[in-house]
């Protein structure tokens, strides 16, 4: 039996409290498809290979992390972008996006999947504002590692046992405290280090970041954008099979080293 994406979407839209954001995007349904649906694809970004991947699985629904309109809206229709519309709307296909609320939401956010990830133990407490919220994340690991031990964590919850891209080890050699925020997120250095932070993890860099970084005497690892943002779309899947079980649900993974 089919579910409505009404529903659907309703239910992540209060789910993830998205009125409380004011996002670079719009949240939830940006592109309508089918009113009734049966399979639903979660994905980090509405690329055009997601999509057709989505399509070979009969997918009604997209849900995505990054959606395919930003800032102002859509202007000219063409190239890249006017492919991924084609797909969605040929096979009457529709497309969801979730951003900054994927990103902070206490259960099923890539904050928290990422603390997870990386062993982040007990209470955690959030810091550094973003459009109003506060969106990084900070805590700590069961123990105290030395940082060499901290960044092969990281690698080994992230990045598949490989070491980080990027790391700038100028912060303590024992860490102690660990701030986080996925994705595009150097920018929250500063509050990382005004909140005691050690170290601080995100997914691609400033360039301003590394001399920041020694500056601030704390150590910077950039994990990958795409690597530290699964968590969300992973659990947003996990979430739709328990919430609508009526519902084929599956997250479809799309690696990039970015």
């Amino acid at each position: 039996m089919p579910a409505h994406v009404r529903d659907v979407l309703s239910y992540l839209d209060t789910t993830l409290e998205i009125d409380r954001f004011r996002d670079y995007a719009p949240n939830g349904l940006q592109i309508a498809g089918v009113p009734e649906i049966e399979t639903v694809v979660t994905g980090v970004s509405a690329s055009a290979a997601l999509l057709e991947r989505a399509i070979e699985l009969d997918a009604d629904l997209v849900i995505v992390h990054h959606g395919l309109i930003w800032g102002g809206g859509i202007g000219r229709i063409e190239g890249p972008l006017a492919r991924r519309l084609k797909l969605l709307l040929s096979h009457d296909m529709g497309l969801a996006a979730y951003h900054l609320p994927l990103d902070k939401h206490a259960r099923l956010g890539n904050n928290v999947g990422l603390a997870e990830a990386i062993g982040l133990v007990g209470e955690h407490t959030w810091f550094g504002d973003v459009r109003g919220v506060a969106l990084g994340l900070a805590g700590a690991f069961a123990a105290p590692l030395s940082r060499e031990q901290a960044v092969n964590q990281i690698g080994a919850g992230v990045c598949g046992g490989e070491l980080p891209r990027f790391v700038f080890p100028h912060g303590p050699e024992v860490v102690r405290r660990v701030g986080l925020c996925t994705g595009a997120a150097s920018d929250l250095l500063e509050d990382a280090a005004r909140a005691g932070c050690d170290l601080f993890v995100t997914g691609e860099l400033a360039e301003r970041a590394g001399e920041l970084a020694r500056e601030l005497q704390i150590t910077l690892v950039a994990a990958g954008h795409y690597a530290t943002e699964v968590f969300g779309p992973m659990r947003l899947a996990a979430e739709l099979r328990k919430e609508f079980p009526q519902l084929a649900v599956s997250f479809v993974p799309m690696p990039c080293p970015l």
